[in-house]
């Protein structure tokens, strides 16, 4: 049970870190096509 928990704890934090950085990393791409800052 406790396993279980600290299993989805750890999935949990490792999408929301990737899903920031895969962001980021559009921003990056984004500025560098266009010379603008990315919609909203």
């Amino acid at each position: 049970m406790v396993k279980r928990l600290m299993w989805s704890g750890l999935l949990a934090g490792l999408g929301a870190l990737s899903s920031i950085i895969a962001q980021r990393a559009a921003s990056v791409v984004w500025r560098r096509f266009f010379d603008e800052e990315p919609p909203e």
